[in-house]
């Protein structure tokens, strides 16, 4: 009887995981939001999210890859733990504690059809419950962070890319020009890309450039330099 009555003055702490998971839409930064479908803030768009399955996800990575895949059926080349939030204040139902996730996709790779999905540039934020407009700001900026010095952004680009393309990806995300000779010279630092032979991409004023693709070893695990990518 007394472990009853010491259980219900602490209710459950509510455990979830959220994913902030960012793409490139016309040269920009935008982050995947989906319509609440059940209350607090039905049909406010919010971060992907969902409960720990404590039976089946051994991980809170594994919790988010399920979530991820659950939600907007992305398995994502690249995931990465990014904070965690709790408190008393943050969630209506009661005392929550979210551990949030970032991830990175090609936009060729979303459903664009999905139910409920909707793009939003991380430039103009629409209304968001909970804190998630905070936790998308701090994952913007630690992209942005981490691209400086990493191969990070190689995971907004397709299976196959050229380095000009590449080039406007890192400027896309970091939002400042690149110099073409620095770039190419931290690519080649990183090592991350092989050509694939025989296979070039033609430009209307641009002579054709050379198709590479993400060495294999790095599919999962970023590359990272010394120096800025810019210096």
């Amino acid at each position: 009887m007394a472990k009853s009555a010491i259980e219900s003055d602490y209710p459950p702490v509510i455990c979830t995981v959220d994913v902030v998971l960012l793409t490139l839409k016309d040269e920009a930064l935008h982050v995947v939001l989906l319509k609440r479908k059940n209350e607090p803030f039905a049909g406010m768009p919010a971060l992907p999210g969902g409960y720990i399955h404590s039976q089946e996800d051994k991980t809170a990575w594994d919790a988010a890859a399920r979530v991820l895949k659950d939600k907007t059926g992305i398995v994502s080349p690249y995931l990465e733990q990014l904070a965690t939030y709790s408190g008393v204040d943050r969630d209506p139902r009661g005392w929550s504690v979210s551990i949030v996730y970032y991830a990175l996709v090609p936009t060729e790779l979303l459903e664009v059809d999905h139910d409920g999905l909707v793009l939003a540039p991380v430039a103009r934020l629409p209304k968001l419950p909970f804190d998630h407009k905070g936790i998308i700001e701090l994952a913007v900026s630690r992209v942005r962070s981490k691209s400086q010095y990493s191969s990070l952004p190689v995971y907004l680009c397709g299976e196959h890319v050229t380095l000009p393309r590449l080039q406007a990806v890192y400027e896309a995300v970091l939002g400042e020009p690149i110099n073409k000779v620095s770039f190419r010279r931290k690519m080649d630092e990183m090592g991350i890309l092989e050509p694939i032979e025989g296979e070039m991409e033609s430009g209307a004023a641009h002579r054709p450039a050379q198709v590479y693709r993400l060495r294999k070893e790095f599919k999962r695990e970023l590359s990272l330099v010394t120096r800025g990518i810019n210096s």
